[in-house]
């Protein structure tokens, strides 16, 4: 391999292996001999049109906004004190059912256990309460319009919750299973 340098940019020289031309177009199974024979080829690779090559440090990637999320159990515990799960999202990337699925965080009771749509928006099962941080999620959907109609405003079905939007960050804290609260 030779490399040469000049002033507005380096070019380097490869040599590669490549096949021999064959002196037919058509090689047949019952006249192939082995291997062919091979013959070198020389590339030219500018480094200013190659994206590949670096010309200097590249500029770090600026960090994406993140939402953090708090998860309130639905009942206190012994000492009078909600249990609080914690995770933490990419914002606008994710939906709020996905983030408690993957957290291992509980979000159906008994029946919505068994029940459940899988996220499909068409059962009613994945109700949440925004106790803060509703700014931080998208407006609710025609879906949780039809199903929380007699709703408190804070209620929201998670698998239609998008949580953030890409350019905020901050906290977003969720009560889960709020119809457990009465």
């Amino acid at each position: 391999m030779a490399a040469t340098s000049s002033a507005s940019a380096a070019v380097a020289l490869i040599s590669l292996p490549f096949p021999a031309s064959t002196s037919s177009s058509r090689v047949s199974a019952s006249r192939h001999n082995g291997p062919r024979p091979f013959r070198a080829a020389t590339i030219r690779c500018s480094s200013a049109s190659s994206p590949n090559v670096s010309q200097g440090a590249p500029a770090p990637a600026p960090p994406k906004p993140q939402i953090e999320l708090e998860f309130v159990g639905p009942k206190p515990e012994a000492d009078g004190s909600y249990p609080v799960d914690r995770a933490e999202a990419a914002s606008g990337e994710k939906l709020l059912r996905d983030i408690m699925n993957e957290n291992k965080i509980e979000l159906y009771a008994a029946y919505g256990k068994v029940m459940n749509c899988g996220g499909g928006g068409s059962c009613g099962t994945c109700i949440v309460e925004i106790v803060d941080g509703k700014e931080l999620l998208n407006e609710r959907t025609n879906t949780e319009n039809r199903y929380l109609k007699k709703k408190p405003e804070s209620w929201r079905l998670a698998c239609q919750t998008i949580v953030g939007n890409k350019e905020n960050s901050g906290k977003v804290v969720v009560q889960r299973l709020p119809q457990w609260k009465k």
